[in-house]
């Protein structure tokens, strides 16, 4: 049986795999950021003892009100972010590595300069 990989190094694989992205602590939890100052997504582990273990990530426009309607037991508003059309994502229970890069991709080009953006696949 495979072992599921911890959601915080998966995150952290994929986040620190787009280019000029950095990984420090913010608020007290793992964020990411482009440029060392726009942030692409934070980790959270049962923040403010709301049980969630998942993400809160840049989103394009419309993306978080589709995947929260469509899939509410997988896709949250998130707190402070949520109004800005952020999307929290559970990462507690299986995870397709793959979609989730895809989230944490779109997150970055919705942040990140143009000639960075353009950089990813």
């Amino acid at each position: 049986m495979a072992r599921r990989k911890d959601p915080l190094e998966l995150v952290r694989t994929i986040c620190l795999s787009f280019p000029e992205v950095t990984e420090r602590l913010s608020h007290g939890a793992p964020t990411w950021f482009v440029r060392d100052k726009l942030t692409i997504a934070t980790f959270v582990n049962d923040h403010h003892g709301d049980g969630i273990v998942g993400i809160y990530c840049a989103a394009p426009v419309g993306v978080q009100g589709e995947l929260v309607d469509l899939e509410p037991e997988r896709f949250f508003v998130p707190p402070y972010v949520g109004g800005r059309g952020w999307l929290g994502m559970h990462l507690d229970r299986d995870v397709d590595a793959a979609e989730l890069r895809q989230i944490l991709a779109d997150a970055y080009r919705q942040v990140a300069p143009k000639t960075l953006a353009a950089q990813l696949p």
